[in-house]
């Protein structure tokens, strides 16, 4: 993987690429830039290819640098927390930070993290006191403290409950502004996407078949609005899926800057 340094370019440019396991195609051709700042969402039936490209965008494959560049740093936080049970939340963040030498700066710099997380007063607990929300919330810190100038995260909320997730979401957005960082989100949930995403793709046997820009501002992305409604039909028909109503309870992300 390759790293871009052209002023202006986007953050991750992807060109043709292709991955085979055996003589499974698992991505083919994929063409994608991310513009620095910008919040995808990929969405796609299970098997697609989605968290292959992620992988791909991560670094975690070897990649063909024709294929993959990536501007400055990645992070990633995944399903699963995967934190080190022996080592306390503190020590769980700054293993992202292993190349600073300086160990009063990487505590510094975690528990700083930590904070903006909401998580100060769980600095020197065990991950198995925390609660699946919290765990998710220090694999985030975790992401973060590096200052990623792409954050990729793969399914991170889709073990949580529905009031967790949507706190989650809050989260999200109010760290992405402040960090003004690129991300990119795969996620199952068409409403999650809808709800976070300044532009929606759905990956289909390998290739990204369609994509959606959301416009309104993402406190105005109510799931009733028409312009919403029919993003929303689209995603679910491009998907597969039966049509089903939205959550009536679900509340916009509350958006503090420019959609």
């Amino acid at each position: 993987m390759a790293s871009l340094t052209t002023t202006g370019a986007p953050v991750a440019r992807v060109r043709g690429h292709h991955r085979s396991f055996g003589e499974t195609h698992v991505l083919r051709s994929i063409d994608l830039d991310i513009a620095p700042g910008e919040f995808v969402a990929l969405l796609g039936r299970s098997g697609c290819g989605k968290s292959t490209l992620l992988r791909s965008l991560s670094g975690l494959d070897p990649t063909p640098t024709e294929e993959v560049e990536v501007a400055g740093r990645t992070s990633v936080a995944f399903q699963e927390p995967r934190l080190l049970p022996w080592r306390r939340v503190h020590e769980n963040v700054e293993l992202a930070l292993l190349n600073s030498p300086e160990r009063r700066q990487r505590e510094e710099l975690a528990r700083r993290t930590l904070v903006e997380v909401g998580l100060e007063e769980k600095l020197d607990v065990w991950p198995l006191q925390l609660s699946g929300g919290q765990a998710q919330r220090v694999s985030l810190a975790r992401a973060l403290v590096s200052s990623p100038d792409l954050l990729l995260l793969d399914e991170p909320f889709s073990a949580l409950d529905a009031l967790t997730r949507i706190d989650m979401h809050q989260l999200v957005i109010e760290l992405w502004r402040r960090h003004a960082m690129a991300v990119l989100i795969v996620t199952h949930d068409v409403d999650e996407a809808i709800a976070l995403a300044d532009r929606v793709l759905v990956m289909d046997s390998g290739r990204i078949a369609r994509e959606w820009s959301i416009e309104p501002r993402r406190d105005d992305r109510d799931l009733s609005k028409p312009e919403i409604a029919r993003i929303r039909a689209e995603l679910l028909d491009a998907l597969g899926v039966r049509p089903t109503p939205p959550n009536p309870n679900r509340e916009p992300v509350r958006d503090q800057g420019a959609a």
